[in-house]
């Protein structure tokens, strides 16, 4: 066993259990004004057919005295803790630990690391890579701020009907959007979930993101990709089959860089844009 343990929350993607001396916090959910957890009692098949059910449907973090009460446990068998949270630029989680931490100067150690999905599951293996190293979590922690913005998503949306109901376009846009069956391609940088293109079709959407993660490499990740640290990974919101077609047209088009994994979005993105999306992340690795 590791001297260190991780804290993450479902926002990662990483399943409970799912990696050793890794703990995951699950994300809640208010559905119908009932309270369900990702991946205890909330499964990524039923949130979708809520969603398609047009529940109501809204996101929360975590209970920080659920939080505090598992670093408690855990400082019992391990000396430091590495917390890391999803991006702040998305939540008052990341904040919130960090206010909380400071009751265990030296032990618990939050990472604003500004990122979700696969890319936040690349900083969990990043940080068991520094572990096994013989880096601390101070350490950790500092390299993990440092490399935070050395990733990107895009992420192609299926349906403009949950973006509106979040408030991220108009009811006029979204109208005439659904009616030329625009597809909106979206950018995750920073943590920031931000516009990045419309296109008219799934394969015009799929070349565009290809495009945009090339670009990418070939600008500001140049230097990693020519030390080899840089991986690819796709993810997914309820469509597995076309996912899995995404990521070997990727591979097909980007054989250079090494592909890791193909993952369901995490519900708090799926929350704000349905079912059907197609992703593609990169991402700086520790080798």
């Amino acid at each position: 066993m590791r001297n260190i343990a991780i804290v993450v929350d479902t926002n990662s993607g990483i399943k409970q259990g799912e990696f050793e001396d890794v703990y995951v916090v699950p994300m809640p959910f208010m559905i119908d004004g009932e309270e369900y957890f990702e991946d205890i009692n909330l499964t990524q098949e039923e949130f979708h057919k809520k969603l398609e059910e047009d529940a109501q449907i809204s996101t929360s973090q975590p209970s920080i005295f659920q939080v505090v009460e598992l670093w408690e446990e855990l400082l019992k068998k391990y000396k430091q803790i590495i917390h890391i949270p999803m991006s702040s630029a998305l939540s008052q989680t990341c904040e919130t630990a960090k206010n909380a931490a400071r009751e265990y100067e030296g032990k618990v150690f939050v990472v604003d690391n500004k990122r979700i999905s696969i890319t936040l599951k690349q900083s969990v293996c990043d940080a068991l890579k520094l572990i096994d190293q013989g880096k601390n979590g101070e350490e950790i922690r500092d390299y993990l701020e440092k490399t935070s913005l050395d990733s990107s998503i895009y992420i192609m949306v299926s349906t403009l009907k949950y973006l509106k109901k979040g408030g991220r376009i108009t009811p006029a846009a979204a109208a005439i959007g659904t009616l030329l069956k625009i597809k909106p391609v979206l950018q995750i940088q920073g943590g920031k979930l931000d516009s990045f293109a419309k296109v008219m079709n799934e394969k015009v959407g799929r070349a565009k993101m290809i495009e945009a993660i090339k670009k990418d490499i070939e600008t500001r990740f140049k230097e990693y990709e020519e030390k080899g640290e840089l991986q690819l990974a796709v993810a997914y919101t309820n469509c597995k089959d076309k996912a899995e077609d995404f990521a070997r047209q990727i591979q097909e088009a980007i054989p250079n860089i090494e592909f890791t994994y193909v993952e369901p979005l995490s519900l708090s993105i799926s929350c704000h844009i349905g079912s059907g999306a197609l992703a593609v992340g990169v991402s700086r690795m520790v080798r």
